[in-house]
Formats: C-alpha cells, sequence, structure tokens
C-alpha cells in the first residue's frame, strides 16, 4: 500500500515508515470545507450547555454574570457577590479522562494534543489564581449538566449559601 503524507509530501509504502510517521500522515475524513464549517459551528460562549444551566439558574432566581472579563479566566458564571466562578466544560475541549481520550484523536494528533494539554493546564492556572483571590470554582462536565441539570443548580446554590 502507497501513502501519500501531505505534510512531509513525501510517498512511501507502509512497509518503509515507522508506525508513529503513518500515524501523522493520516487524513481527515472530512473535506476541507466540511472541517471548516464544523469548527466555525464551535463557540466558545453561549454554549447549549450554558443556555440551559443559566435558563434554571434564572428561574431559581440566581442572577449572574456571563463570561465577566473582569474576573480572571472569564468563568462562563460569575457571582460577584459571593465570589464565586462557574465553568461550563465540554469533555473533548477541556480533556475529561485524558489518559483515555487522547488515544482515540486520530488526525493531526500533535496538534490537537498540545491544544488540549495546554487547555487543561490554563484550567488549573485559572483554578489557582481564583482560590488565591478568595473565590470558589465550580466545574462542571457538559454531560454532567445535561444529564442532571439540578444537581449542578444544588450545588450553586450551595456554594451561594443560598439553600443548605
Amino acid at each position: 500500500m502507497t501513502i501519500l503524507c501531505v505534510k512531509t509530501r513525501t510517498v512511501a509504502s507502509r512497509g518503509t515508515l515507522p508506525a508513529t510517521a503513518i500515524e501523522q500522515c493520516k487524513m481527515d475524513n472530512l473535506t476541507k470545507k466540511q472541517r471548516r464549517k464544523n469548527m466555525q459551528a464551535i463557540r466558545s460562549k453561549d454554549t447549549k450547555i450554558e443556555i440551559l444551566l443559566g435558563k434554571i439558574l434564572w428561574t431559581k432566581g440566581l442572577r449572574y454574570r456571563k463570561n465577566d472579563k473582569t474576573v480572571f479566566g472569564k468563568p462562563d458564571f460569575t457571582f460577584k457577590r459571593h465570589k464565586l466562578a462557574v465553568f461550563c466544560d465540554s469533555e473533548f475541549w477541556h480533556g475529561k479522562n485524558w489518559k483515555h481520550t487522547n488515544k482515540k484523536i486520530k488526525s493531526n494528533r500533535r496538534y490537537w494534543i498540545k491544544k488540549i494539554e495546554r487547555n487543561i493546564q490554563r484550567d488549573k492556572e485559572v483554578k489557582k489564581q481564583l482560590k488565591k483571590d478568595g473565590w470558589k470554582v465550580i466545574r462542571f462536565w457538559a454531560k454532567q449538566i445535561e444529564k442532571d441539570s439540578e444537581k449542578c443548580v444544588l450545588k450553586i446554590l450551595a456554594a451561594t449559601k443560598l439553600v443548605n
């Protein structure tokens, strides 16, 4: 089997390339146009999980700021009076079960692994700085919010001391 590596612009048979080189040369299963459309649809704020959690918080009478730039790390929800920062993290972008998940990345591995590991590191730095500044930090995974949003809200209410 002959493989064309777009990165290095080389052609080789499977037997002559090391496995890592073949791995790096695997192509995306979407066209460039499809991948672009897919990536453009990914949002950094006002995601489905943020909207879902925000609506429930609002109906419970909690008032918050969204993506407040004055708070380090721009949390998805901030409750300044209670010094509470809430983050809604997607499993892929923030590396849930990263040691297992990173093996599932098939294309452009070097780029995605570096990017997601930096996201994980940044999340730790933000949490450390906010705690140092006297903030409480709560992070929810997207699936947590989707499956049991009421439990997430109760955790926020408890942190704001509005419920026991």
